[in-house]
C-alpha cells in the first residue's frame, strides 16, 4: 500500500513501534513472503484502516471508506478506467468546480495534474484503503454492463455483427460508451507515452496492451461484447470499411488537442477470435533531436558530423525494426535542412513531417515502390535524398548510382551490425569498388531503456553476476580496450564498478525504466577500410579494421552508458543479444 519508509515514519512518530522492531518486522515479512500491512495487522500493531487513517493525518488529507460511501456514476466516469486501475484511484463525488478522488498515493501529483486538465475541475484528494479501491473498480464493470446491454456481441455469431449489417455497426461505433472507451484508451496511451496500442481479441475477453519504451504491458481487460464496437469505432476514425472482416486493412487518423498533436497509424487484421487492432502513435509535436542528444560518444559524433557535411556519398543506418533508425535519419535531415539545398525523400510510411522537405509516400498497389520513387526523385534536381529502406538489388543499384553522381543519399538496411552492411551490399550485386567509393558512413544502432531517474539506485555486481555476464561478454577484454581508449577511467576488478537500476515507482509503471537512448556502432570508410572492401569483403577483417580505427561495438557503447548510469547491463545484454 505505502512504502516501507513512510509506514516506519508514521508508526515510530505515533509511538506504536520502535525503529529497531520495525526493521525486524520488514525482515520477517520478506522471509515469510508476507505483505507488511498484513503482518502489522496479524501482530495487532495497527489495523489496515487505522494505518490508512494515520497516513491521511500524516499527509493532512481526509480519509474516506468507499465501502460506506455512495459513488457518483458521473464522478466515476470522469476518470478513465485504465487510469483508475494503473494509479489506484477512484473518483467518487463531484461538484461544478471540484472532483473528489480517493487514492492510495497522495503524492502522485503528475496524475492529479492530468485529471485537473482533463476534467477542468480542481482535484480534492482523500486517502483510502486497497480494499476500498477494489470495491470502487467493480463499479466500472457494473456501469459498462448497464450501458452496453444492447450492443453486446450476438450469441452464437463468432464474427459479431456481420457484413450484412453495416448500418448497425456504424450506429454501434457512435454509441457514447464505445466512443468514451476508445477516447480513454487513446488519451491514456498518450499520457503513458506509449508508442503502440494493441487491441487483442481472445475467446472471452479483449486484452488491451500498450508498448512503452519498447516493451508491451497489459493495461486492462474488457468484456468480449465490446469488441465489435471498439473495432468499428477505430475503422470509422481511420476511414476504413466497417463491414469488411475478412481482409487486413490499414488506415490513419489524427488527434489534435491543446496538449497533443498525434498521428495514429492503424493496422487491422483478422484473427481467430475476431479482428486484432494495432494503433501506432506518432507525436507530431515531438521536437527533432540534435545529433548531440542522440547519445553518440564524442569520437563517433565527430565522425558523423564530418561525413554528413560531405556533398555526396551514402550514409546508411542499420538495425532491426524499432531500433530508432528513422529517428536518426530525420535528425540528420534536420541538421542538413537549409534553404541552400533541395531535400527529397521516399518513405513507407512518412512518420514525421519536416518543413521544406519534399516527402513522398510509397504505394506498391499502383507501382510507386522505393525503386520507382528513387528513379523519379533523381529527376527532381535533389542535393540530398532519403530512401526509407534499401530492400532489393534494384533499389541498391539506383542508390549507389545516385551517391556516385553527386548526391548525398541516406537510407536504412536490416543487418545485425555496422560492418555486415558492406558484405550485404555486395550480396545485392553491387561491385566492391563502387561500395568502397560511394559509402561514407555506416551507423548500427539499438535502443536501450534508460534507468528511471525517480527511483534510481546504485549497486555493485556480485561474483555470481559477473560469472553470468562473462558467459555472454568478454568483460576483461572490453575493460582493457575501454580503459586504453579512455572511454572509462577504470582498471581493475569489475566488482568495484558502480552500476545503476530503478527500484520501480509510479512514474515508471514499476518497471525501473523511463525513456530510451541509443547505443551505436559507427564505421567510417577510410582509405584503409576501402582497400579491404575492394580486396576482400570479409566481415571479420572489416571488423578488425573498424576497431583499429576506434569503433566501439554496440555492447561496448552500452557498457559505457551502463557505467555512466544511463542504463544497466541487463538492458544492454537484452537488446544486443543476437
Amino acid at each position: 500500500m505505502f512504502n516501507e519508509q513512510l509506514i516506519k515514519n508514521i508508526l515510530v512518530e505515533t509511538g506504536l513501534i520502535s525503529s529497531e522492531d520495525f526493521d525486524k518486522l520488514i525482515i520477517e515479512a520478506k522471509e515469510n513472503d508476507k505483505k507488511l500491512g498484513d503482518l502489522l495487522a496479524e501482530k495487532k500493531i495497527i489495523a489496515p484502516d487505522d494505518l490508512a487513517r494515520a497516513t491521511a493525518k500524516y499527509f493532512k488529507v481526509p480519509f474516506v471508506n468507499l465501502r460506506e460511501q455512495a459513488i457518483s456514476k458521473e464522478a466515476l466516469l470522469n476518470v478513465p478506467e485504465p487510469i483508475a486501475v494503473a494509479h489506484d484511484l477512484i473518483a467518487f463525488d463531484l461538484t461544478e468546480k471540484t472532483l473528489k478522488i480517493a487514492v492510495l498515493d497522495p503524492e502522485d501529483l503528475e496524475t492529479f495534474d492530468f485529471l485537473r486538465k482533463k476534467t477542468g475541475r480542481e482535484i480534492e484528494v482523500s486517502l483510502t484503503t486497497p480494499e476500498s479501491i477494489k470495491e470502487g473498480l467493480k463499479q466500472y464493470r457494473e456501469v459498462l454492463n448497464t450501458e452496453i446491454g444492447s450492443i453486446s456481441e450476438p450469441k452464437g455469431d463468432r464474427d459479431g455483427i456481420g457484413a450484412e449489417q453495416p448500418e448497425q455497426l456504424e450506429k454501434l461505433a457512435k454509441d457514447l460508451p464505445i466512443v468514451r472507451i476508445v477516447n480513454d484508451l487513446l488519451e491514456f496511451a498518450m499520457f503513458k507515452d506509449a508508442s503502440d496500442i494493441h487491441i487483442e481479441p481472445e475467446e472471452k475477453d479483449v486484452i488491451i496492451r500498450y508498448r512503452v519504451d519498447g516493451i508491451l504491458y497489459n493495461m486492462m481487460t474488457l468484456d468480449k461484447g465490446l469488441q465489435p464496437g471498439i473495432v468499428a469505432r477505430v475503422k470509422i476514425l481511420s476511414n476504413l470499411k466497417v463491414d469488411e472482416h475478412r481482409l487486413p486493412q490499414d488506415g490513419r487518423f489524427k488527434i489534435y488537442t491543446d496538449k497533443y498533436r498525434v498521428s495514429c497509424r492503424v493496422s487491422i487484421i483478422p484473427a481467430f477470435d475476431g479482428e486484432k487492432v494495432v494503433i501506432r502513435l506518432l507525436d507530431e509535436k515531438a521536437q527533432a533531436l540534435s545529433l548531440e542528444n542522440l547519445g553518440l560518444q564524442p569520437q563517433a559524433l565527430a565522425i558523423v558530423k564530418r561525413n554528413i557535411s560531405k556533398p555526396h556519398g551514402m550514409i546508411l543506418v542499420t538495425g532491426p525494426t524499432g531500433s530508432g533508425k528513422t529517428t536518426t535519419l530525420y535528425t540528420i535531415l534536420s541538421v542538413l535542412n537549409t534553404p541552400k539545398v533541395n531535400i527529397a525523400t521516399v518513405e513507407d510510411p512518412i512518420e514525421y513531417r519536416i518543413p521544406h522537405v519534399n516527402q513522398s509516400q510509397t504505394n506498391p498497389k499502383i507501382g510507386f515502390t522505393f525503386e520507382a520513387g528513387l528513379r523519379s526523385l533523381l529527376r527532381q534536381d535533389p542535393n540530398i535524398i532519403m530512401v526509407g529502406e534499401i530492400r532489393d538489388e534494384e533499389t541498391a543499384k539506383i542508390a549507389v548510382h545516385a551517391a556516385m553522381t553527386g548526391h548525398l543519399l541516406l537510407s536504412t538496411l536490416h543487418t545485425n551490425d555496422a560492418v555486415t552492411t558492406l558484405p550485404r551490399l555486395s550480396q545485392m550485386g553491387i561491385p566492391s569498388f563502387l561500395i568502397a567509393s560511394t559509402t561514407n558512413l555506416i551507423i548500427a544502432q539499438r535502443l536501450v531503456r534508460k534507468v528511471c531517474p525517480y527511483c534510481k539506485e546504485g549497486y555493485r555486481l556480485t561474483k555470481k553476476n559477473i560469472e553470468e555476464i562473462e558467459k555472454q561478454l568478454d568483460i576483461s577484454g572490453m575493460l582493457a580496450k575501454l580503459s586504453k581508449e579512455k572511454n572509462i577511467s577504470f582498471q581493475g576488478d569489475l566488482e568495484l564498478l558502480t552500476f545503476y537500476r530503478g527500484k520501480g515507482c509510479k512514474k515508471c509503471n514499476n518497471s525501473g525504466y523511463k525513456g530510451r537512448i541509443g547505443v551505436y556502432e559507427v564505421v567510417e570508410m577510410t582509405p584503409e577500410m576501402a582497400e579491404l572492401v575492394i580486396n576482400t569483403i570479409d566481415s571479420g577483417s572489416l571488423k578488425k579494421q573498424a576497431e583499429k580505427q576506434g569503433m566501439l561495438t554496440l555492447v561496448e557503447d552500452g557498457f559505457i552508458k551502463a557505467v555512466s548510469g544511463a542504463t544497466n547491463l541487463e538492458e544492454v545484454m537484452r537488446v544486443t543479444r543476437e
